[in-house]
């Protein structure tokens, strides 16, 4: 089945449909047979060469680095060196939306060709497969259990990966591990360590020697530690981000409510810096897509995106100027829902627009969430698969996390435990909250305060990327332990653009938040505060939440190097959704006190 089609070197990007006629969902990667194709074909895809537009270097460079032209989408003046990416834009979510169904179906037609080579006796099965295959994706906000790292195994695992083939079991580069250069040119990074390096790293260590290596478990960690952070940031924008706007991008809106400071790009940043570590490829704008991990990354933000548009469905993207310039556009442009998605091309001389992919269905895919477009049933999803570390959930009381029972004359909770101070400096963050908090520690009937870390920054002052953590407790004196640090409430990472492309633009301000809630619900656990109601937590925040920031090659900013930066510690009355199809409502949130202003 021809999903692609060249008309005088021009590569139109078309919907993709499975001879079964129906949509096809795309997977979090359980499916087995599916997923073995799926590493066949990135594998072959990694080896194509460079020259080929549909190579794995081309699709990847459309993002950022080397500001490549593809298929003769020509640039503006002076974006030349500038990929094609939206950020701080209305156009970010729809703008990967085509992307994502370029990598899709480049991969579609190599997995039709691979599932081939199986012997006659196996052929039907491979066969079957590939013709459902869709890209899966890595939901980085989902509780994977004890014991279990949120980091994919397949993903933080050695450089060769064991996988099921045509002849059997067989070894191959692990193409979800790093993506090595063919050839590598240096001139594609401008300064040192990326130009030494000819495959993506992640945390590298040592950090800037030439032969450094990725340090996968030092992401995983990362990951284990802020997934509470990164759940409840996304729960909340299913739940209380009404306004597309808001939703869509990250850049500080001066009338925002107390609670509508977070995007899902900015938790789409976060991830990203967090999965790149201290001079890592994937903390990089212009340099992330060459990680394999960006496309699991942007799939599953393009569900977010989709479940979102489900609970949301009349509100879009409305014109708005451009903050800054791609390789097609310039910054002050107008945007909306008509301006070109370059350089995905819908025909001979169209390109998509946001408009045109309003519905992920005109691509030939689904997610399992979405597959209805109910309201009920995606809000169903969402508070079985994102609620796992906060009251929101209906499991909170009945896994016996909170209790009605064990409550001392007066409803002051009885704890089961204490720490001093000191081990609440280094206590390991639990999976779940444990169980020993009354319930009026919590609730205040259905009610409970939501708190959060509303920050507001300059995204551009550095010229690269940066992260804000928080802490309850002594900041830890080495920096490069601060991502996988005890006593890390979470972190904000800022996407920083390189100075090439946005050394006019400092001064753009972003915004993002870092929940609060279940480090104060464990801290009651631990014996350090009584309750979760206003005057308690505000007092406890006050005297143990410290803040940090770092550059992401690990240079710590002091307090003196900040400009336009500021920390509020926000306090929501939030109800719990009486059934699974509800979500939680909120009042605007209050400012309890600012933890930091520049």
């Amino acid at each position: 089945m021809a999903v692609m089609h060249f008309t005088k070197r021009l590569l139109v990007l078309l919907p993709l449909v499975a001879s079964i006629g129906a949509y096809q969902d795309r997977v979090p990667g359980n499916d087995k047979d599916s997923w073995t194709l799926y590493l066949l074909a990135l594998n072959w895809l990694q080896y194509t060469s460079q020259d080929s537009k549909l190579s794995y270097y081309q699709l990847a460079a459309i993002h950022g680095a080397p500001g490549l032209t593809w298929d003769s989408v020509e640039p503006v003046p002076g974006s030349e060196k500038v990929g094609y990416c939206h950020h701080v834009s209305v156009l970010f979510p729809t703008w990967h939306r085509p992307y994502m169904a370029l990598y899709e179906q480049t991969l579609y037609n190599i997995v039709q060709f691979v599932a081939t080579l199986w012997p006659q006796s196996e052929a039907e099965r491979w066969r079957e497969t590939a013709l459902k295959f869709r890209v899966p994706y890595w939901d980085c906000c989902r509780a994977t259990g004890e014991g279990r790292s949120a980091f994919p195994d397949d993903i933080a695992g050695q450089p060769t990966i064991t996988t099921a083939g045509p002849n059997g079991d067989q070894v191959i580069a692990n193409p979800l591990y790093s993506y090595t250069f063919k050839p590598f040119d240096s001139s594609i990074f401008p300064a040192l360590p990326w130009n030494s390096w000819p495959e993506t790293k992640r945390a590298p260590q040592p950090m800037v020697a030439t032969n450094a290596v990725s340090n996968n478990s030092f992401v995983a960690r990362a990951f284990d530690l802020n997934i509470e952070n990164y759940q409840q940031r996304l729960y909340n924008l299913f739940a209380h981000y009404n306004n597309y706007s808001a939703f869509s991008n990250e850049a500080w809106i001066t009338n925002s409510t107390g609670y509508t400071q977070d995007s899902v790009e900015s938790l789409h940043d976060s991830i990203h810096v967090a999965a790149g570590g201290y001079f890592g490829h994937l903390a990089i704008i212009g340099f992330s897509a060459f990680d394999p991990f960006f496309f699991l990354h942007h799939v599953n933000f393009d569900r977010i995106f989709a479940m979102w548009q489900v609970l949301n469905p009349d509100s879009f993207v409305v014109p708005t100027r451009a903050v800054y310039s791609t390789h097609t556009s310039s910054a002050g442009a107008m945007q909306d829902a008509d301006t070109d998605l370059t350089p995905f091309r819908r025909n001979d001389t169209s390109f998509w627009t946001s408009n045109m992919v309003r519905d992920h269905e005109v691509f030939g895919y689904t997610y399992q969430e979405v597959v209805n477009k109910s309201h009920n049933d995606t809000a169903s999803w969402i508070n079985k698969l994102y609620t796992t570390y906060s009251p929101v959930s209906m499991r909170f009381l009945q896994q016996g996390s909170v209790t009605e029972s064990d409550t001392a004359e007066h409803g002051v909770p009885i704890i089961e435990h204490h720490q001093s101070a000191e081990e609440m400096e280094h206590s390991v963050i639990p999976s779940t909250i444990h169980a020993g908090i009354s319930r009026q520690a919590i609730f205040l009937g259905d009610n409970f305060i939501d708190w959060s870390a509303n920050i507001r920054a300059d995204k551009d002052i550095y010229g690269t990327s940066y992260t804000v953590y928080l802490f309850l407790g002594k900041v830890p004196r080495d920096v490069l332990l601060w991502p996988i640090a005890k006593n890390l409430v979470g972190s904000l990472g800022v996407f920083g653009m390189s100075k090439m492309v946005s050394e006019s633009r400092i001064g753009q301000q972003i915004s993002g938040t870092i929940p609060l809630t279940s480090a104060i619900v464990r801290s009651i656990y631990q014996g350090h505060v009584n309750s979760l109601h206003v005057a308690d937590a505000t007092r406890f925040l006050r005297t143990h939440l410290k803040f940090a920031a770092a550059l992401a090659n690990g240079t710590i900013i002091g307090e003196e190097g900040f400009r336009g930066l500021r920390i509020s510690i926000v306090a929501s009355t939030t109800r719990r959704p009486s059934s699974r199809f509800e979500l939680a409502t909120r009042q605007d949130g209050e400012t309890r006190f600012t933890l930091f202003d520049s």
